[in-house]
């Protein structure tokens, strides 16, 4: 009954609009509310709002980038639809900083890549989780629907793909730079030769629910 309740209250983002509860982070032509970080280690490339999504590669071989919310948020609930091209690594970034260190959900759709485990960027001692049989529930070529969970000053991440819960998984303790206890949200290009220019990451639906 619980998962028909949360399959339930994915059904609205069918229609293009933010799941029950959920405020839309969608923006504009000129991605208002969101800016590119010109100071992590991936790079500078342009991102860009095409056909209603979020859209990146790589301007030029090895540059890929960031994008960041204006905001910073502390407990809260990201989701998001996403349909990367296959060979480009990406992520979603949880309680990051301008130089996207993050708790990281990893999206990397490569040759014995990880999508939905979760990893440190930037950060040290943590011991992340890859996500095991994502492949069962990831339909190629198409859209697909991440949700990510974090929570609590150690944090507790939790992420579902496709409304099928992947991570449940709890640092053992708060790794993140300065003892931080919230960040931006970020989507990522990876840098290097782990993506190439002309293989595209697109995102769409972005939105987040606060937690009390």
């Amino acid at each position: 009954m619980r998962k028909i309740a949360f399959l339930l209250s994915l059904t609205p983002c069918l229609f293009g609009q933010a799941p029950a509860g959920f405020t839309s982070l969608m923006p504009a032509t000129d991605l208002q509310g969101w800016h590119v970080s010109q100071v992590n280690h991936h790079g500078n490339t342009p991102w860009k709002m095409e056909n209603g999504a979020i859209t990146a590669t790589q301007d030029k071989e090895g540059n890929g980038g960031i994008l960041l919310t204006d905001k910073k948020y502390k407990d809260f609930e990201v989701y998001l639809e996403m349909k990367p091209d296959f060979g480009c690594d990406s992520g979603l970034f949880l309680r990051s900083n301008e130089k996207g260190e993050a708790y990281q959900v990893m999206l990397d759709y490569l040759p014995g890549g990880n999508m939905g485990g979760v990893y440190g960027e930037g950060l040290q001692g943590v011991r992340g989780a890859p996500a095991r049989d994502w492949e069962k529930y990831w339909k190629k070529d198409d859209w697909n629907t991440i949700r990510a969970r974090i929570e609590g000053t150690t944090p507790h991440i939790q992420v579902w793909m496709n409304g099928t819960q992947l991570t449940d998984w709890t640092d053992t303790a708060n790794h993140l730079t300065g003892g931080a206890e919230n960040g931006m949200i970020a989507v990522q290009i990876h840098g290097g030769n782990r993506c190439k220019p002309g293989l595209y990451h697109r995102y769409r639906n972005v939105a987040v629910k606060e937690l009390p």
